[in-house]
């Protein structure tokens, strides 16, 4: 197998939260809506995924930005996750908004949603997962600053 990766997750006292603990050695903690008797301290794993898939994506797009030298102070990513409504409730539709501060203008754009589409497409390895079971759409926008 190659570049296997794991992680240990314990649940905490007899609750729905979990305490997870990567390769990386560091702690994230999950849990579940108090009314369906988790405590509502820290993401759910649905949101977990979003945040996956967000900052695989983030991590692409900007390394392929600063690659462009595209100008920008710090980007932003608004997601959202509709679901079904029966269970199993997984994903059917995830959006990603793309928001760059930049002095770049038209072409700072240009290079935003090419990123992006890079990521998407070729780098982004939660997408990769991700997309056979679920339609994953984005769309971009420059804040000049």
């Amino acid at each position: 197998m190659a570049n296997p990766l794991s992680v240990k997750l314990k649940s905490l006292n007899r609750d729905l939260t979990f305490a997870a603990k990567g390769e990386s050695g560091h702690w994230i903690m999950l849990d579940s809506k108090q009314d369906i008797g988790g405590n509502g301290a820290a993401s759910s794993p649905m949101e977990l995924v979003l945040d996956a898939l967000g900052g695989c994506t983030g991590l692409d797009t900007l390394s392929i930005l600063k690659k462009k030298r595209t100008p920008f102070t710090h980007l932003e990513m608004d997601i959202k996750g509709e679901r079904r409504d029966e269970h199993p409730k997984s994903f059917t539709h995830i959006h990603i908004h793309f928001t760059l501060y930049s002095t770049g203008g038209e072409k700072a754009l240009r290079d935003l949603e090419h990123a992006a589409e890079l990521s998407h497409e070729k780098y982004c390895s939660v997408a990769a997962m991700l997309r056979n079971s679920v339609e994953i759409t984005f769309d971009c926008e420059i804040i000049d600053e």
